[in-house]
Formats: structure tokens, C-alpha cells, sequence
């Protein structure tokens, strides 16, 4: 049977994994047997229980175990949970918590595949360089999941998909669609040619073609490549690329935003026969 354990004091220890720490603290919580991750909203936890994360505990908002959305995502988690229950003022004592449909639960984080794993049953791939802003982040998982983007892999400098943002932006979708991030200095270019994918980088240079350029469906398995909100993609990895591609734009404007940019681009790039 679950525990209903209230709480009055937010210093209390008992649900210091909700409290105490950030994010960058909860991705070595369990160091070196890995991390937590804090989730908020039914849906989104849900989605992480779907995914099949171990749950650890649930932290909610006094009365709303009787909102039709908690009770069964609590109903579903079945027995021997531990359930703190504060009120909102208590809760609201947080630092930077702003309360989200009353339910937040506490996951232990599950070991990423390699990316070999995920390229070998993939088709198309986007990857994100150095994408460092969780909301942009969340938007393009959720962009990918919607549009048929079979996996995301994602260098070690950009912010993680487990972060409470992100993953309230995605609406959960980066517990749906495969992930993992690229070891630091590895040479993901060659991994991805390697595995047979032609790499089409998004970025505003002299030499990129439009993203109508027929060319650019001609190749079976394709990487799409994200850079940096401020410095773009490294010069490295464009100059290695198949194709460096734009968006065109219309009224002298020059670019957009990285989430939206990527959802035009896998609109028009996955093959639409797998969506």
C-alpha cells in the first residue's frame, strides 16, 4: 500500500531529492551508479513511466490527489510508493518552484544506449551541437516525436532532455523518442558516415542550398545537425558535412529560432512513408 507521508517544513529531509539539490546535483546523485530526474505533470509522468523509468516517489500538492490526472497516474504506479503531501505554501517555499498541476515524482535516471545502438535501427536522426537552452531543447524533441525522427543524439556541452524544463516543454516526448549523448571529442561525423548517413547541417553560410533542394532526399538515411542558439554549428562539423542547408525566408528576415527551424526541416526531410 502506498504511504501518505505529510509534510510541514520544506527543510524536511524526507524530501530533500524534491528540495536540495539542482539539476546538475541530481545528474550524480547516485554517483557513480547514476542519477535522478525530477518530473512534473501527469502527462509527462506518464510518459516517463510508459518509458519505464523506476519511480521512486511522489511529491503533491495537498487536494489534488483527488484530481482525476493524479489519482491515476498515482493509481497506476501500484503500491509501496511513498507519497509526500505538503500544502502549496509549504511547497511554494521551493527556490525557483513554481508549482505545475500539483505533481511532481522523483525518477532514478536509466543508462543511455550508445549511439551506435540507436543509429544501426534508424533512418533519420537529428543531432543537436552544443544546444544549451532547455526550452529550445524540449521544443525539438517534440518537433521529432510529432514529425517521425527516429532517434536524437546529442553533444555532451548541450543541456540534458531530463531536465524539468525540457521535458515539460517536450510534453514528455524525450521519455518517447530514443536518445543519447555523443562522447565528448568523439568524431561524430565519421560515426555517422560510417553508419551510412548523409549529414545535412542547418546553417547560414555563403555555400548552403535551400532545403526544397531535391538532391537532398536522394540519400536513404539522413542526419539532421542543430548548432548552438548563439554560435551555430562548428566549423568542423559544417565543413565535413554532405550539405549545408537554409530555410528560405521571406520580408529580409534571415533566420529563425533553432526549435522552430527544426521542425520546418523535418517536416520536409523525413520520409513521410515512415510517419
Amino acid at each position: 500500500m502506498n504511504r501518505v507521508i505529510k509534510i510541514n517544513d520544506i527543510d524536511d529531509e524526507r524530501v530533500s531529492i524534491y528540495t536540495k539539490y539542482n539539476e546538475a546535483q541530481l545528474l550524480h546523485y547516485f554517483e557513480p551508479n547514476g542519477g535522478v530526474f525530477i518530473a512534473e505533470t501527469p502527462m509527462v509522468i506518464e510518459r516517463a513511466l510508459d518509458m519505464g523509468a523506476e519511480l521512486i516517489s511522489f511529491f503533491v500538492e495537498s487536494g489534488e490527489e483527488s484530481n482525476e490526472q493524479v489519482r491515476k497516474v498515482i493509481d497506476r504506479a501500484g503500491s509501496d510508493i511513498d507519497i509526500y503531501e505538503a500544502e502549496l505554501s509549504v511547497i511554494q517555499n521551493i527556490t525557483g518552484y513554481n508549482l505545475t498541476r500539483g505533481l511532481l515524482a522523483a525518477f532514478k535516471r536509466p543508462v543511455a544506449p550508445k549511439p551506435e545502438e540507436l543509429l544501426g535501427k534508424s533512418r533519420c536522426v537529428a543531432v543537436l551541437e552544443d544546444v544549451v537552452n532547455p526550452t529550445n531543447l524540449g521544443a525539438i524533441f517534440r518537433s521529432a516525436a510529432a514529425l517521425g525522427i527516429d532517434s536524437i543524439l546529442i553533444t555532451s556541452d548541450s543541456t540534458d532532455p531530463f531536465y524539468r524544463r525540457a521535458a515539460r516543454v517536450s510534453m514528455g516526448t524525450v521519455f518517447q523518442i530514443p536518445w543519447t549523448y555523443i562522447p565528448k571529442g568523439s568524431d561524430y561525423v565519421g560515426m555517422l558516415h560510417e553508419h551510412g548517413f548523409s549529414v545535412i547541417s542547418m546553417a547560414l553560410v555563403d555555400n548552403a542550398i535551400s532545403l526544397k533542394d531535391p538532391i537532398l532526399k536522394e540519400s536513404r538515411k539522413r542526419a539532421i545537425v542543430f548548432g548552438n542558439e548563439g554560435n551555430g554549428i562548428c566549423k568542423e562539423t559544417l565543413d565535413r558535412s554532405d550539405h549545408v542547408v537554409i530555410i528560405p525566408m521571406y520580408n529580409g528576415v534571415d533566420s529563425l529560432n533553432v526549435a522552430a527551424s527544426s521542425a520546418v526541416a523535418f517536416w520536409e526531410l523525413v520520409d513521410k512513408t515512415t510517419i
